[in-house]
């Protein structure tokens, strides 16, 4: 407690609460606030009659000892002028359990260095108005399992082990009193403490002993090589393994791990079973020239299936870039996926755990948006356990560089989830941690952190030399025998184990050790294309350029029934008046009295799938209702705000179907479905852009994961991605999805890249994405003005018969021999290229749309050239900028091909910084000279 100076005439206003509860303090009895405060009360005016005490808080109500979080008892007089001194004295004694419950952990020795200064004001016996006499005096303790504390010492030397030993745990920003009540339950009535069997106390050292001797092994065995050691973290290892037995008693079946590149390679080895052979014939680098580039080691992934006391265990870890906690949402879809798949509803069956660095959980905003996803329908997993080994160093910045905030894990405390502050260094204490992280998620289906404090023996990689920049730490650190070494002693002191015992266990392990790496000469790498096997389907990976087209027609009786669902809603069903104009169109089209448009297409793409038993999920931005109203994909009841989705109730038995709107996030969400693609392959998963160019803000997701996972990890993806392109006049951040970018990064068959003209051309894209033998991420150039264009619409007929045509002709030109100039083009420019050449009769000119950028059907493009004379002039037409769009992409890919039998250029604006004009009134003026450029006449502007 901090007096006012004598000077002061009044108290600030962050300390009113304080003051105030002082104040009654005074009112009722002077005596009981320090010398100085009362000078200070005495110099203002006395209120007339009874002080009124504020209401009963509810904790005394419900006869608890403390306050709701965040409604300090401390704030809470107990009673009016006329209470008991010991009534005061309870009051006092209330004070000190809430505190050491909500701020205990800021006095936990949590630093094995000890180099971390800790220690918190505020907990001597005067901040709360008590004496040293008062410690013999006895507590009236609300708490049934605190009976035993009957004596003020008493119950402070139980809350001092509980909160503020070697784990420490935030509570005070939980206000839901059912998940604190069960943490202060379970954690008081033990004291915090775990009484492990001597045979936990040596797996767990076993496994702290296994990663300290592989990274040893592997430090001299490949001297020099990055690695990533766990070494002053070895306690990470017997973390995991401790939870994921944890996870198996409570009916967890499958385990998915996502972690960044520190202490990989040892949880490959000593956590998910990866062979040693071959993480060390990995280290031998045998390259094989040819197929996938691959990864580096300590980027890899793995699945092995374990045994543990309470059964099998099926645990992957997650492939991962260097791009750290991009891996999050990654492998939260995939744990969502192998929910769904098993029909695990209540998700208690698959857990995710993520192992996280100090740094980087406190400073990479994907984090926070990740956490957002926890509880929201379409993206919660139930909860995730996360675990942040907290090294203390981030590279070579420390931690007073690195974040604003008192601990590395504050973003967390957005959610109603506790956080485990714990010393890497007391194994107990870790035990106790991963057993109510673990329990907590089981229980509630929520998340909850473990922040393990350990160090880093060496250098951010074996070669780096962090005495640089953290000298004082890395004396400590030098002078320090190794947790291993430590935990050794502690089995041998307490008799736990004999010291040729522990010898014993590590002399086996070096053999084994011996043995792989001898073993590991004999592997050689070998590229193969990767084969994913899903029930009684099997894809695959590798080429699909020249594949034979893919059968997506659907029978007229399958459109008709399907159809008739997304028009009718549910009797009593008030739809708003609008959506039911919609629906009556749509009842037109599927009549045949109305051509298809482009939502209904989609729709019914959907709709056909689900049908037949695919699994349907498109998540995004307002993606239930489309961004631009073409979708309605969800109804709502006008005067009860229910919804309804038609595609979930077209008949029985059909695949599920699931529209979410998702928050306003681009990364974390587009890695969620990523991950989730992964592991339902057989489904057809879609993330919308609200804007195409959104996508900017999950580059790292494009760039890291959709476009390269099958080159790096053999994993393949079929996810879609609707992404609205188009220059319409909406300014710079409104028109591209950044065509160019995908074309840059399309290689060796990765992805299929499209700018589609017609609602039959997106119904076979999007059925071809599941009928296809092959998983290919498909990236739709996705229209905004074509949603309702007039001529941009299709026959139903063209749902039952053809498929996806990767090139259309000019079924226009009336005489081809008269044909002298051929426009190849792409999206809803092809629209305006067509109005042009009408108005101008321009019968000269062909229109010619490449529907698929990539892969490329080189052949179909020289096929429609063929059907007009030699000589011809060939124009690649886009409305970007020559230094953005398809064009370098298409005269790369194309141009050697014409070049000498024809005249090959391109259209298009001239290059520029920004995808389009801010000014609706340019962008017009812009377009109306390219349109005309390309049709050969000069341009005739007209703004309106």
């Amino acid at each position: 407690m901090q007096p006012v100076p004598e000077s002061a005439t009044a108290p600030s206003a962050a300390n009113l609460a304080f003051v105030e509860e002082l104040y009654y303090d005074y009112l009722r009895d002077p005596s009981t606030v320090p010398e100085t405060w009362r000078r200070y009360f005495d110099a203002l005016p006395r209120p007339e009659g009874d002080v009124a005490p504020p209401p009963e808080p509810a904790w005394r109500r419900n006869g608890f000892t403390a306050a709701l979080p965040g409604e300090l008892a401390a704030k809470e007089p107990p009673a009016g002028p006329g209470a008991s001194s010991e009534e005061a004295f309870q009051f006092r004694v209330d004070k000190l359990v809430e505190t050491y419950r909500d701020y205990g952990h800021l006095r936990a020795r949590l630093d094995p260095l000890g180099l971390a200064r800790r220690e918190h004001q505020g907990f001597g016996l005067e901040s709360f108005g008590l004496r040293e006499e008062d410690l013999a005096r006895p507590v009236a303790v609300g708490d049934p399992q605190a009976a035993g504390a009957t004596t003020l010492g008493a119950l402070r030397d139980r809350l001092e082990e509980t909160y503020c030993r070697t784990l420490g745990v935030e509570l005070a920003h939980l206000h839901d009193q059912e998940l604190r009540g069960w943490l202060q339950d379970r954690m008081e009535r033990t004291r915090n403490h775990i009484t492990l069997a001597p045979e936990v106390q040596l797996r767990l050292y076993q496994k702290v002993m296994e990663a300290e001797l592989l990274e040893q092994f592997l430090g001299t065995r490949f001297l020099g090589a990055k690695r990533f050691s766990v070494e002053g973290g070895e306690s990470t290892v017997a973390l995991l393994e401790l939870a994921i037995d944890r996870a198996v008693g409570h009916g967890v079946r499958d385990v998915t791990i996502g972690m960044a590149h520190r202490g990989r390679l040892n949880v490959l080895a000593n956590v998910c079973g990866k062979p040693l052979r071959q993480i060390f014939a990995e280290f031998r680098d045998r390259a094989v020239i040819g197929g996938n580039g691959g990864d580096v080691k300590y980027h890899l992934g793995f699945t092995g299936e374990r045994e543990t006391p309470d059964g099998k265990v099926l645990v992957t870890l997650a492939f991962n870039p260097s791009h750290l906690e991009w891996v999050n949402t990654v492998v939260q879809g995939r744990v969502r996926a192998k929910q769904d798949r098993r029909g695990d509803v209540e998700r208690k069956e698959v857990l995710p755990l993520l192992v996280h660095g100090d740094a980087a959980f406190a400073g990479q905003g994907i984090v926070a948006e990740a956490l957002n996803l926890a509880a929201l329908d379409g993206y919660t997993v139930g909860g995730t356990v996360h675990v942040v080994v907290n090294n203390q160093v981030g590279f070579t910045t420390s931690p007073a560089d690195a974040r604003s905030t008192t601990y590395a894990t504050d973003v967390a405390r957005m959610l109603q989830i506790p956080v485990f502050h714990v010393n890497g260094e007391d194994m107990e204490a870790v035990a106790q941690a991963v057993l109510l992280a673990v329990d907590f998620r089981q229980r509630f289906h929520r998340d909850a952190v473990i922040d393990l404090w350990c160090y880093r023996r060496h250098g951010h990689n074996e070669g780096d030399e962090p005495s640089f920049t953290q000298p004082v730490m890395y004396r400590a650190i030098a002078g320090r025998e190794t947790f291993p070494k430590l935990e050794a002693a502690r089995l041998v002191r307490e008799r736990v184990a004999t010291a040729p015992e522990l010898d014993g266990l590590a002399q086996g392990y070096r053999a084994r050790l011996e043995e792989a790496f001898h073993a590991s000469a004999a592997i050689a790498a070998s590229p193969s294309a990767p084969v994913l096997e899903v029930g009684e389907r099997r894809y695959r990976g590798g080429a699909i350029d020249g594949a034979p087209p893919i059968a997506t027609a659907v029978s007229p009786e399958v459109i008709a029934e399907v159809s008739r669902a997304l028009v009718t809603p549910p009797p009593g069903f008030n739809v708003h008046p609008k959506v039911a104009k919609l629906l009556e169109g749509r009842a037109q089209m599927a009549a045949g009295h109305r051509p298809l448009d482009w939502g209904m297409a989609e729709a019914l793409a959907y709709g056909t799938l689900a049908w037949e038993g695919t699994r349907v999920r498109l998540s995004g931005q307002d993606s239930r209702r489309g961004t631009f109203s073409h979708r309605h994909g969800v109804l709502y009841d006008t005067q009860s705000n229910r919804p309804y989705t038609p595609l979930a109730h077209l008949r029985p038995g059909q695949g599920v179907v699931e529209l979410r709107d998702s928050p306003l996030s681009e990364a974390a969400v587009l890695a969620f479905d990523y991950g989730y693609s992964l592991d339902m392959p057989d489904g057809l998963v879609i993330w919308e852009a609200q804007f195409g160019d959104f996508v900017n803000a999950a580059q790292v997701v494009i760039d890291q994961f959709l476009s390269s996972s099958e080159a790096k990890w053999n994993k393949l993806s079929g996810l879609t991605l609707l992404l609205p392109h188009g220059m319409e006049g909406q300014g710079p951040e409104h028109s591209s999805a950044r065509l160019e970018r995908f074309l840059a990064l399309s290689v060796d068959d990765n992805w299929q890249v499209v700018n589609l003209t017609t609602p039959a051309q997106i119904f076979h894209a999007l059925r071809r994405q599941v009928l296809a033998p092959w998983r290919k991420p498909l990236v739709v150039m996705s229209p905004k003005s074509l949603l309702r264009h007039p001529q941009a619409v299709s026959p139903v007929e063209a749902l039952s018969k053809g498929g996806f045509q990767p090139v259309l002709g000019d079924a226009g030109v009336e005489d081809a021999a008269a044909v002298t100039r051929v426009l190849l083009c792409t999206g809803k420019l092809y629209y305006e290229l067509l109005a042009a050449r009408e108005a101008q009769r321009a019968r000269h000119v062909a229109l010619v749309r490449v529907e698929q950028l990539y892969p490329l059907d080189r052949d179909a493009v020289l096929s429609e050239l063929a059907r007009y004379p030699d000589g011809l002039e060939v124009v690649w037409v886009q409305e970007e900028p020559r230094n953005m769009g398809a064009w370098d992409y298409v005269d790369l890919h194309l141009g050697p091909f014409l070049r000498g039998f024809c005249e090959f250029s391109c259209v298009s604006r001239p290059p520029s910084a920004a995808p389009a004009a801010g000014s609706a009134t340019r962008h017009k003026l812009e377009q109306q000279a390219l349109v005309a450029q390309a049709i050969g006449v000069a341009a005739r502007v007209e703004v309106a």
